[in-house]
């Protein structure tokens, strides 16, 4: 990928002495006892000594809770290490961290509900729900799922859950029932609580049926508990089996102080899900006080997130992005919570969203960034949006030309930050940095405390070129453990099985002159046509340029003893893929990025596969054009759509 030496953008002198960076690296300084005049030295001393860059990150962050005397124990062992061994917190506490009548929630469902909370508000409803599950005979340890929307109840359940030391787990109500017995069956949850419904695209979508289907799967289930979203919540409790409504659950108790268990650094917090496309979904467990603190850093020293800022981030409650979302809360950060289509009001509802309630940061995906472009869309001459100081992009990587696009027609001073890492560390290995220059096509930096580099296939560091991304020092947001994995072998086999006593991500990618990191696409999925490797992401990058192509997924099909690349493209419906259009998408590659980037052949296809969460899933296509089965189709969104790649004479010859 082309990228500039030139900056796209970079902070000016007085956006740099606000910075939560400016600030930290002084007691940085101090606590390093040496000179860490930017951003390179800084990281290379917190990755030299990740104990002391944690400890230092806990106290400048004010993490609340007992530290502990110690920070890390084991820290040349990547599985044996542990951060504060001694340490005593609770996350649900840390994002309680306000008490006034200021706004902690906005909750846009669509066009259709707004609301909002207080901080005091958020206190007396975490407290009742709190209660209620404590009458319920929820223990630390205990499970306590949603099916949820991003609406302010799952956020109000989720720190009720995690005050008393429950485990919170979420999927969003657009999952299939497999999807959702897959993922929920593994865990075990006491308590559901899901919506009486919801509204995507102007539409009101029912998922009762779904809900009895559960109710009837998941017998480690003692109540579910029905939100209120269609206004429909009586009718609906009656309807399912082990249903109450929020009311009925809630309505014996009173407003009092939240209490907080104070547990061990790592005691478990959430369980995530892995997309589950070769399988049943791996259930990841993240521990309390290494997700907080690494939400914290990235949160305040990478996305200089203040007291009074409105974070914005579009998600589901399948996605990490949406825990990532909700510890803002520690910050004292509003939470800008929206739920439905992001292109709901022809595209508008989320600029709409942004300018009425002052957005400070807006999160969301490469696709929607690209969508938004092609839309015809303009956002910098319909909306103002005075407060807003950084667009995060993550989900896929963000491409040259969107930077250029986002810079034009949304807003010229903004820190954009794409922004990488995973379900698996629930955070970033690679992101970026409000403090550092943004340059085209580039992730800014490695993460702080995160000791990322690029190995060879031999596992040898790759000082320049591309590469796999690993991780060679541990760091807190780990998981703690895979869910039914008591010897831990599922666990050393997803991260350490490629290089021993290493963390491989799975990214193919490259570490820049810049020190920035551009990501080429998973290495699982990289594509090797005459022994060359290349990245999914450098094809995408050229074609997606074009308006008439809306999405594209390329794979290698084997083919005559070699592999060769085969690009499938998702037109608009007013185009067909003639020979003119093939031979200008197959020149755009080949000089956009080389004649080894070209496609043995192109095929239009009238959908693509994607995961839940919307992730394009080129392994399950490539397993399709081979014959071969694809294990698990409940974890994605539109399944039928692998039928569009089977037996497809363009491939027999």
């Amino acid at each position: 990928m082309q990228t500039s030496n030139t900056p796209i953008w970079q902070p000016s002198a007085t956006q740099l002495a606000g910075h939560h960076l400016t600030a930290f690296k002084r007691l940085a300084e101090i606590a390093y006892n040496q000179p860490l005049p930017d951003y390179s030295s800084l990281w290379q001393a917190s990755v030299t000594d990740p104990g002391r860059f944690w400890s230092l990150a806990w106290d400048y962050c004010g993490v609340m809770g007992d530290k502990g005397s110690v920070p890390l124990v084991n820290g040349d062992d990547m599985l044996t290490a542990r951060f504060f061994p001694e340490a005593r917190l609770n996350y649900a506490e840390n994002l309680l961290c306000r008490h006034d009548n200021s706004t902690a929630i906005v909750f846009w469902g669509e066009d259709k509900l707004k609301r909002q909370l207080s901080w005091q508000e958020l206190h007396q409803q975490v407290s009742v729900l709190q209660q209620a599950m404590q009458q319920a005979g929820i223990q630390p340890g205990d499970r306590v799922a949603g099916f949820m929307p991003n609406m302010p109840e799952t956020v109000l359940a989720m720190l009720a859950a995690s005050s008393l030391g429950a485990v919170w787990t979420s999927c969003s109500p657009d999952f299939g029932t497999d999807g959702a017995l897959d993922r929920f069956g593994q865990t075990a949850p006491r308590l559901l609580f899901c919506p009486d419904g919801y509204w995507y695209n102007g539409k009101q979508i029912s998922i009762r049926d779904k809900m009895q289907t559960l109710a009837q799967g998941l017998p480690s289930v003692e109540k579910i508990i029905v939100v209120p979203y269609l206004g429909d919540t009586s009718s609906f409790a009656q309807a399912v089996p082990k249903a109450v409504t929020l009311a009925d659950f809630t309505a014996a108790f009173n407003v009092k102080p939240v209490q907080f268990v104070r547990l061990d650094f790592n005691h478990p917090l959430f369980i995530l899900y892995s997309s589950g496309t070769t399988g049943k979904p791996k259930c990841i467990v993240h521990g309390s006080g290494g997700t907080l603190l690494q939400h914290l850093k990235e949160h305040q020293l990478h996305s200089d997130v203040h007291r009074g800022d409105n974070l914005f981030y579009f998600t589901t409650c399948g996605w990490m992005m949406w825990n990532w979302l909700v510890s803002g809360l520690a910050s004292g950060a509003a939470l800008m919570l929206y739920d439905g289509s992001p292109f709901a009001d022809e595209g508008k509802v989320l600029w709409d969203y942004a300018e009425q309630e002052h957005f400070t940061q807006f999160g969301t995906s490469a696709k929607y960034l690209d969508g938004v472009h092609k839309s015809g869309l303009v956002p910098i001459h319909h909306w103002k949006l005075p407060r807003l100081r950084a667009i995060f992009s993550t989900g896929s990587p963000l491409v040259a030309e969107s930077f250029d696009w986002v810079y034009a027609n949304i807003k010229s001073d903004l820190n954009l930050a794409s922004i990488s890492g995973g379900t698996d560390i629930v955070s970033c290995f690679a992101l970026g940095c409000a403090s550092l220059p943004v340059y085209r096509g580039e992730l800014q930096c490695r993460g702080l405390g995160m000791a990322v580099d690029i190995y060879n296939e031999l596992g040898k560091p790759v000082q320049r070129g591309k590469g796999e991304m690993v991780c060679t020092r541990p760091f807190p947001s780990m998981p703690i453990a895979f869910w039914n994995d008591p010897e831990g072998e599922k666990y050393q086999q997803a991260y350490f099985k490629r290089f021993k006593g290493i963390w491989c991500h799975g990214d193919y990618a490259e570490i820049t002159p810049h020190d920035g990191v551009i990501i080429y696409g998973r290495s699982d999925t990289v594509l090797n046509p005459g022994g060359v490797r290349i990245g999914t992401a450098e094809i995408y990058r050229q074609v997606e340029s074009f308006a008439e192509v809306l999405e594209c997924l390329a794979v290698g099909q084997r083919w005559q003893g070699d592999e060769r690349v085969i690009l499938f493209v998702k037109l608009r419906s007013d185009v067909e893929l003639n020979e003119h259009l093939n031979s200008f998408i197959k020149a755009q590659i080949k000089n956009g990025a080389s004649p080894r980037h070209v496609p043995a052949k192109i095929i239009a296809v009238a959908d693509l596969p994607k995961t839940i969460s919307g992730k394009i899933v080129e392994l399950a296509v490539k397993n399709v054009i081979h014959g071969e089965p694809v294990n698990n189709l409940s974890s994605l969104a539109n399944p039928d759509a692998l039928k569009l790649f089977e037996n497809l004479p363009q491939l027999q010859h």
